[in-house]
């Protein structure tokens, strides 16, 4: 019997809601409070933020697309530039720029529509474009869980791993019923303990912590020079967001690109960018280890993903909440973040062998072929301040080709052009 799929205007039993919306919760925390301890600010008001955003996204797209919003990674590098010379308080004023620029994109895609996509992004360069979003992951997976990167292995860190990922990967085959759809939830938590009798957990700082305290709100301040260098990131967050709205869209079973539209979702996500950076959070996208939940378990219900982020809202006015759900260790965040990066990658396969891509033709084969090879080459290319690599930098280059294609097609000078 196969598992049901919870879709997503599907309402869930209350019994179900709760344990739903803290998987989500649990599987975004890592990555989302490592860019505040990156940027040395506090993640408390990042996971108010984060909450907030979701909502606003949730609002927009009326509750039409699945997805939570957590840190953006494509900030750090200008972000820490601009920190280092003027303070967080300019950077907050780049992001809120991006956000008000990437609003205005969403305008112009909405009075002039999505089908250009069709053709700067094929699906022989779509597939490999969104498997790269997960396969150029794994390395971090594996950094978190302390397997790599690292002089000696510690073969605590080791057994937790495996413990984390057998649960998750033997729960998707084993679990029945209602354990059938929290499996991540319960490998977080196997994972947890093993941490616990290894004895690799530091409770310190939640016996330090608050129980009630706000998150601390900041103004932005601007400055032409902060703006002008992150402002860029704009070509690299838009390239994630669309990749990331395709490969949901296969999930869930719908063409999120036309209904509720790339205008909307990216003017959710950009309009929580503008909000974080206003009052003293960093900027916002829809977040790749919460799109591998929703294909671990079949639950896209965006009531669930509404409810992790009123958790998140009310664990960033929790002090020892907080504190206490970031003392869950590398080595569980790793071995969940090797079967969720993993669906993602699959989820780009899938993407080929659902639109049928003909690898007898040559375009197709190039595509996918130059695609892949710089995505996972650690070729990197820097545009002042602005570095273009992994998946962003494979994404354009794909974009460049598939374009060329088209017009050396409309001038009939390819081979293997449909008539």
């Amino acid at each position: 019997m196969e598992k049901r799929v919870i879709q997503v205007e599907e309402k869930v039993p209350a019994k179900l809601l709760v344990p739903l919306s803290i998987q989500h919760m649990f599987a975004m925390f890592g990555a989302s409070v490592l860019v505040p301890f990156v940027l040395g600010i506090n993640p408390a008001i990042v996971l108010f933020m984060n909450g907030i955003g979701t909502l606003i996204f949730i609002f927009v797209t009326k509750g039409r697309s699945p997805a939570y919003l957590g840190s953006s990674f494509a900030f750090l590098a200008p972000a820490g530039i601009v920190i280092s010379k003027y303070g967080f308080e300019y950077a907050q004023g780049g992001f809120v720029v991006v956000g008000i620029v990437g609003c205005i994109l969403a305008f112009v895609i909405y009075k002039f529509g999505t089908d250009w996509i069709d053709i700067v992004l094929p699906p022989a360069a779509m597939g490999p474009v969104v498997a790269l979003i997960g396969l150029e992951l794994a390395g971090s997976a594996a950094k978190n869980a302390g397997l790599v990167g690292v002089d000696k292995i510690d073969m605590k860190n080791v057994v937790v791993f495996l413990v984390t990922l057998g649960v998750a990967v033997f729960g998707q085959i084993l679990f029945r019923g209602f354990l059938s759809v929290i499996p991540i939830l319960i490998a977080i938590i196997a994972g947890y303990v093993a941490a616990a009798l290894c004895g690799i957990l530091d409770f310190s700082e939640v016996v330090k912590a608050h129980w009630f305290a706000l998150p601390h709100f900041q103004m932005a301040k601007f400055n032409a020079s902060a703006v002008i260098t992150i402002l860029p990131v704009i070509l690299v967050v838009t390239s994630e967001h669309i990749g990331h709205q395709v490969v949901t869209g296969k999930i869930v079973g719908r063409d999120l690109i036309k209904k509720p539209g790339l205008h909307s979702t990216l003017f959710g996500d950009y309009f929580s960018t503008t909000l974080s950076g206003l009052v003293g959070s960093v900027p916002t996208t829809t977040y790749g280890e919460n799109i591998g939940v929703m294909a671990i378990t079949g639950v896209y219900s965006v009531q669930v993903i509404g409810g992790a982020a009123v958790l998140s809202i009310l664990a960033s006015c929790c002090g020892k909440l907080a504190t206490m759900i970031s003392t869950i260790p590398g080595p569980v965040i790793g071995g969940i973040s090797i079967l969720l990066y993993g669906m993602i990658g699959t989820s780009g396969l899938r993407i080929l062998v659902d639109s049928q891509v003909d690898y007898g033709k040559s375009r197709n084969l190039t595509l996918t072929s130059v695609i892949f090879v710089i995505g996972l080459s650690g070729i990197t290319v820097n545009f002042g301040s602005v570095s273009l690599t992994g998946m962003v930098l494979a994404c354009v280059v794909g974009m460049l080709l598939s374009l060329t294609f088209y017009v050396l097609d409309k001038l009939h000078l390819t081979n293997d052009q449909e008539v």
